[in-house]
């Protein structure tokens, strides 16, 4: 029996002695079994294309609060339950000391359900708001602090990756905010290795669509904390590109799933970067162009 085969089976049986205690209380309906198995295949399916997966390694896995950060970790926790994910994973949470933040609820939580877990407080909120002028955006000083923090924090806890819950969705705005604002062809990457060379970045909900993040994490009934710094900003350019795609997708319903699909089938020589393909070096095969002029010169065209 393949280990697909395997989660297949056990799938329909959400019994307290089937599953990992975050499922605990899960609904016992075949929608919501679809959608588990949805998340699981399509998460196993990330950390394998991509090669995500050393045996051995610890991973430190982000938990913000957010569903997405939520659906991470429980499906984390379910490959490694059914033996598909030979990792130790330790989940983070970086309290940034926002105001009103609910400090209780995440180590709450991961000790209910029994999850190795590190809290970590540093205040980033002061030396956000700070640095950036009222109405101005945050998101991305805030993201660079927390981005340092949970390298210190994975070093400290000998982990080999900090494991992020960014998901297609984010992927996809990602592409097309680099698109239409940064003049260049780029997304966010299923796995980088950071700066300094000693720490993966990996997002193994590179596959998984944000609908099914939030549908499942409310399902759960996981206590949901949002982001006050950034997701409540109005304007963002983050927010435009979201706009735009759900117009697409309401107007042509799969366009999301259609232009995430073309991330994974780029042809450098259909571009016009000569840094991934080489143009200058393309001729035909019996170099007929260079045998209608004499010697070995080629006329500068720009001279004309």
């Amino acid at each position: 029996m393949s280990d697909s085969d395997q989660i297949d089976d056990l799938a329909p049986s959400l019994g307290k002695a089937e599953i990992h205690p975050l499922f605990d209380g899960a609904p016992n309906t075949t929608a919501f079994r679809k959608l588990r198995k949805r998340l699981v295949r399509e998460t196993r399916s990330a950390i394998e294309d991509f090669g995500m997966i050393r045996p051995g390694d610890r991973w430190l896995v982000s938990l913000s609060g957010g569903k997405d950060s939520y659906t991470l970790l429980a499906i984390l926790h379910e490959l490694q339950w059914r033996g598909l994910l030979p990792v130790e994973l330790l989940a983070c949470n970086l309290d940034q000391g926002q105001p009103g933040f609910p400090a209780t609820v995440l180590p709450e939580f991961l000790a209910s359900h029994g999850v190795a877990h590190r809290i970590e407080y540093r205040d980033t909120y002061s030396v956000v708001t700070d640095k950036i002028a009222p109405g101005g955006t945050m998101c991305s000083l805030c993201s660079r602090l927390r981005r340092g923090n949970l390298y210190r924090i994975a070093r400290e806890e000998s982990c080999s990756a900090v494991v992020l819950g960014h998901h297609r969705d984010d992927m996809l705005e990602t592409f097309f905010l680099n698109l239409l604002f940064g003049g260049r062809l780029a997304s966010m990457p299923p796995k980088l290795l950071n700066e300094d060379g000693d720490l993966l970045v990996l997002r193994p909900l590179a596959y998984v669509a944000e609908a099914d993040c939030d549908k499942f994490a409310r399902d759960m009934g996981y206590p949901i904390i949002p982001c006050d710094l950034c997701g409540s900003q109005d304007g963002l350019q983050r927010a435009q590109i979201k706009r735009l795609l759900d117009e697409w997708e309401a107007k042509s319903p799969g366009r999301r799933q259609v232009m995430f699909r073309a991330l994974m089938n780029a042809r450098p020589s259909h571009l016009l970067d000569p840094a991934l393909f080489d143009f200058a070096g393309l001729w035909p095969a019996e170099d007929k162009m260079r045998s209608n002029f004499p010697g070995d010169e080629v006329p500068n065209l720009r001279e004309h």
